[in-house]
């Protein structure tokens, strides 16, 4: 429970199908008092009869119990749900079309059906949406929709699985609202206060883009687990046990360990291992999308990153870590190494700086490697980072860095482009990995 007073509410929920009835009935369920909205005829006469519109187990008592209590109701008519609601959440349907581009007619309707039924109307409004739509929807097509209304619009995406809706509901993992209005995000949030999570209170368009990212991480981890899966059993493995394994590393695997954006990955590790498993699974003939991916997809990614660099209105470009990653002096596969190799040939100006790179003291493949690719290295690096920064016009960093060097880098006053996510200027967007 919040530390405050739980408050009450009377909301609207527009769209009785697997989302709306579910929120509608837990909502009711936790004390707010709720009227469902939709077109459906049997699926409001079902929830004025105290079922469920469909089979969702554990729906029909709630609904049963929160009818019977008078917290739950359901009607066609848009207008006489909105009369008394504090917050309208709607939850109707955005399903693909043939292009794969979502479908928003539903909710260009109800949204339109929303904004005329609030016409002189003087108290305020909020209007939630919890379809999943893609950011700058709200702005786009929602709050045209309602423009000169006395509303507030915010994003209250949903995370509910068919099948075990009413436990995600009611045991959520995670509850987003999103919006420029602190007020109204607030009390969308507070809506969930009995349920014991504190709500993440990001921007409008963040609410918007987390669901997409939540979804498209859970069908890459079924994809990878398949692929491993598919990879063990043609090599005589037992991919369960493969699997179980990895998932008992809570701290890199697990975890939020690589899921953060910031530069393309490299070392002596990472790509050497990828490489060779999709080698092993073609001669296999094994298939395997998603893996074989990976090495294109942060090729992909370093493009992106030189192409941002070699647009900074700069001279001279002063290029903050060499090693594939903070804390190392390994350059093998270094994705720096690249982007340096392509600002040297696109003739800019450069300097680097590694505090852990000293081009006398490396040696073996190593050394090989960086003077292979970029022989008169030496002459670019800057043995101390305030020559770095006296000698630059912009900044260009790739590694985290330590306390100390952040707090120089800043107070340079220099223009800083981010490529590892650091957060010390405009970032780009897979960190740094490592071994």
């Amino acid at each position: 429970m919040s530390s405050q007073a739980f408050q009450r509410s009377q909301v609207a929920v527009f769209g009785l199908g697997y989302v709306g009835c579910v929120t509608a009935a837990c909502l009711a369920k936790i004390g707010h008092r709720v009227t469902g909205v939709d077109r459906d005829e049997h699926k409001v006469r079902s929830v004025l009869e105290g079922k469920a519109p469909f089979y969702e187990p554990g729906l029909e008592p709630v609904v049963r119990e929160t009818v019977a209590a008078g917290r739950l109701t359901a009607t066609t008519s848009a207008s006489d749900a909105l009369a008394g609601a504090d917050v309208a959440l709607v939850c109707v349907g955005t399903p693909s079309q043939r292009n794969g581009n979502l479908g928003l007619d539903q909710l260009q309707r109800v949204v339109t059906e929303i904004g005329a039924c609030l016409q002189g109307r003087t108290k305020p409004l909020i209007l939630a949406i919890r379809s999943t739509v893609f950011p700058g929807t709200c702005e786009e097509v929602v709050a045209p929709a309602v423009a000169g209304r006395n509303v507030k619009i915010v994003s209250n995406p949903e995370f509910l699985r068919e099948g075990v809706a009413m436990k995600d509901f009611e045991e959520p993992s995670l509850v987003v609202v999103g919006g420029q209005d602190r007020g109204a995000v607030d009390a969308v949030a507070a809506l969930y206060d009995p349920l014991g999570v504190e709500a993440c209170k990001v921007s409008l368009r963040t609410a918007e883009m987390i669901k997409y990212a939540c979804n498209s991480f859970h069908a890459v981890k079924i994809a990878f687990a398949n692929e491993i899966g598919a990879l063990a059993q043609s090599l005589g493995v037992d991919g369960a046990e493969v699997m179980d394994t990895l998932c008992r590393d809570e701290k890199l695997n697990v975890s939020a360990a690589y899921l953060k954006p910031g530069f393309a990955f490299g070392g002596s590790c990472l790509p050497k291992d990828l490489r060779a498993l999709v080698y092993r699974a073609g001669r296999l003939d094994v298939s395997l999308p998603l893996l074989s991916a990976a090495m294109p997809s942060n090729a992909a990614h370093l493009e992106r990153a030189m192409q941002a660099v070699l647009d900074l209105p700069a001279k001279r470009i002063g290029v903050i870590g060499l090693a594939f990653k903070e804390n190392t002096d390994d350059l093998r596969e270094s994705p720096v190494v690249n982007l340096l190799e392509t600002l040297i040939g696109k003739g800019r100006d450069v300097r680097v700086f590694d505090p852990h790179i000293r081009l006398e003291a490396i040696y073996g493949t190593n050394r090989q490697f960086i003077l292979e690719v970029i022989p008169h290295v030496g002459r670019l690096l800057d043995n101390r980072l305030e020559e770095t920064l006296a000698w630059a016009d912009h900044l260009v960093v790739t590694q985290k860095q330590t306390a100390e060097a952040a707090a120089k880098i800043v107070s340079s006053g220099l223009p800083v482009l981010d490529l590892a996510g650091t957060k010390l200027g405009v970032g780009a967007a897979v960190p740094a990995s490592g071994d």
